[in-house]
């Protein structure tokens, strides 16, 4: 079993693969700004918002434990292609949707299909990029996730807002992005030389004693990061809606976008700045974000909703980038896949555990004050993150 690169210098291949990234990434967000009007024909309580975005993590997770590898064994085109179908499935459960089993059954194809792609979609954009791309393949690999993450609500929004059939069209033009996805997927060539029976068992996730510390570290920074992007992708329309009286569902959409849109800015800093500050940084960040959106769920204010939005997906992003680095770089050689997907594992599950706390609570508290704990939540554990980093640099600063 191998992988071969391809000596054309042609792109189109790269631009395929990334494509075939954003468009799937991007179906899995698209109901975010939707949510509210699911909520109001069907009449169900904020908690069943969450569970129904929170099924989405768990298809993922299932997915990356099942067949993280599996583009490994069989190539990167079938994969692909299946997490392609998975999309268009999703899509047609909610355009069929009368009742929450197909919501629920939408979000869970949704979660397979980014499970399934997340990696190999990085891996086909890392190898289909000319020599020209090479060093910035990864980076562009991001983009495309991340990217395509925030492209969903903001498509969905506008569309929902400002064209007919709100719960209809955008799924019929995903429908259409996917085909045109599968078509070139069907076109790129394939990188994987042999094509053997994947085993189809769970991976083991399990951390070497000698850098748990250091695992544990860069997982409160990601599980502090991602609850923020989940709360962004699932409830945040309702606050705008409920709380900041704001209904216009293009800017639900677009507050979305700022999140990931600010992330992706988070990573290049941190490509910069290096994961001894970027870890830290993205934890004090992150807290500033949490302070700013408490603050406008306090007092209804949008403008400082959209700042605490843009500081916390910031933060998001250089803790993000940074954790993935630091554990990438201390594991052992012959561990690091099984080390590195531990932490996705938490950081997805961070994407659903604390929003359905927030759905949970709304049902007893309100919505406001579920904001506000969520929030406080999420800024105390990247405040004890940030302490858990500085006090080792502090001593060993006093010892030299």
């Amino acid at each position: 079993m191998g992988t071969r690169r391809y000596s054309t210098e042609r792109g189109w291949p790269f631009v395929a693969a990334a494509y075939a990234f954003v468009i799937t990434m991007s179906g899995t967000t698209l109901p975010t700004p939707l949510y509210d009007l699911y909520q109001q024909r069907w009449g169900f309580s904020s908690l069943t918002v969450t569970v129904i975005f929170a099924v989405y993590a768990l298809g993922v997770v299932a997915a990356l434990l099942l067949f993280g590898h599996l583009s490994d064994f069989i190539g990167r085109r079938p994969v692909l292609l299946t997490a392609l179908v998975l999309s268009a499935a999703s899509a047609v459960c909610f355009l069929s949707a009368d009742g929450l089993p197909l919501l629920f059954a939408g979000r869970i194809l949704s979660g397979l299909s980014a499970g399934l792609v997340t990696g190999a979609a990085t891996v086909a954009v890392i190898e289909q990029a000319p020599e020209r791309w090479r060093g910035a393949a990864t980076l562009v690999a991001t983009v495309a996730n991340l990217g395509g993450l925030g492209l969903g609500p903001l498509l969905a929004g506008v569309l929902a807002q400002y064209a007919p059939a709100p719960l209809r069209l955008v799924f019929v033009v995903d429908l259409a992005l996917v085909a045109v996805a599968a078509a070139a997927v069907l076109c790129i060539p394939e990188t994987v030389r042999a094509r053997h029976r994947p085993p189809l068992r769970p991976q083991r996730l399990r951390v070497p004693r000698e850098m748990r510390s250091t695992f544990v570290a860069a997982a409160m920074a990601g599980f502090a990061g991602f609850a923020t992007l989940g709360l962004f992708t699932s409830v945040s329309p309702l606050f705008l809606r409920e709380v900041e009286g704001e209904r216009n569902r293009a800017v639900a959409g677009a507050v979305a976008f700022s999140v990931f849109a600010m992330s992706i800015a988070g990573q290049l800093l941190a490509r910069r700045l290096g994961e001894r500050w970027s870890l830290p940084g993205g934890c004090a960040v992150l807290v500033a974000g949490m302070a700013a959106i408490a603050g406008s769920l306090a007092v209804a204010s949008l403008p400082l909703l959209v700042v605490g939005a843009a500081v916390a997906g910031t933060g998001q992003g250089l803790s993000f980038h940074a954790a993935v680095a630091v554990v990438t770089r201390r594991s052992p050689a012959d561990r690091r896949a099984e080390v590195t997907s531990a932490l996705f594992v938490l950081m997805y599950l961070a994407l659903a555990i604390p929003v359905i706390g927030v759905g949970a609570l709304s049902v007893t508290v309100g919505l406001r004050a579920a904001g506000l704990i969520f929030t406080g939540c999420v800024a105390l554990l990247a405040a004890a993150t940030l302490l858990r980093l500085l006090l080792p640099a502090a001593r060993e600063a006093r010892c030299g």
